[in-house]
C-alpha cells in the first residue's frame, strides 16, 4: 500500500468513528500545518472560519500548549468567544482533543461525534490512528501534493 493509500485508509477509519467530523492539523510548523483535513459539516466550517474562531478556540489553544488527549468538556473554561456553544448549536456535541509531537512539528486533532461521549476504547483507537498518520507524514516527500489534495468528500 502506498503512503497516500495508508493515510487515506486511516482518515476514513476516523470518519467512521467521528460521525460529526474531525479536524486534523498535521505537523504544524511555524503556525501552519503541513496537512489539514476537516470533515466537519460545511456550515460549521464556514461559520467557524468567518468568525476567526481558530485564534480563540479552546481546543486549538489546549493542543498547542499540551500533548496527550482531553475530552472537550474537561478543557479549562477559556472559551471567551463561546466556540463550544456554537459548535453544539451546529450539532457538534462531544469531542476529544489529541495533540502529539514537538512544538516544532505538532499534530493536533479535534475529533467529534453525536450521541454519547467517546468510550475509552474509541479514544485509544483514534489516538492510534492519528499517531500513525503523524508518523506516516513526517517526511511526505513527493506525496505531499497528493496528500494535500484529499478532500472531505473523499474521506467520508
Amino acid at each position: 500500500m502506498s503512503k497516500v493509500e495508508e493515510v487515506t485508509h486511516r482518515l476514513r477509519k476516523l470518519s467512521l468513528i467521528c460521525d460529526t467530523g474531525y479536524a486534523l492539523a498535521i505537523h504544524i510548523r511555524f503556525t501552519s500545518p503541513t496537512l489539514l483535513y476537516q470533515t466537519y459539516p460545511d456550515e460549521w466550517i464556514r461559520f467557524y472560519t468567518e468568525r476567526g474562531f481558530m485564534l480563540s478556540d479552546p481546543v486549538v489553544r489546549w493542543g498547542l500548549r499540551e500533548t496527550g488527549f482531553i475530552r472537550w468538556n474537561d478543557i479549562p473554561d477559556e472559551d471567551h468567544e463561546d466556540v463550544m456553544v456554537h459548535a453544539r448549536q451546529h450539532g457538534i456535541e462531544h469531542g476529544v482533543a489529541f495533540s502529539l509531537g514537538t512544538p516544532a512539528s505538532r499534530t493536533l486533532a479535534g475529533l467529534t461525534r453525536s450521541g454519547d461521549e467517546f468510550t475509552g476504547d474509541e479514544i485509544d483507537q483514534m489516538i492510534g490512528l492519528v499517531t500513525e498518520i503523524h508518523d506516516l507524514t513526517r517526511e511526505p516527500g513527493e506525496d505531499l501534493a497528493t496528500l494535500r489534495s484529499l478532500t472531505a468528500a473523499s474521506l467520508r
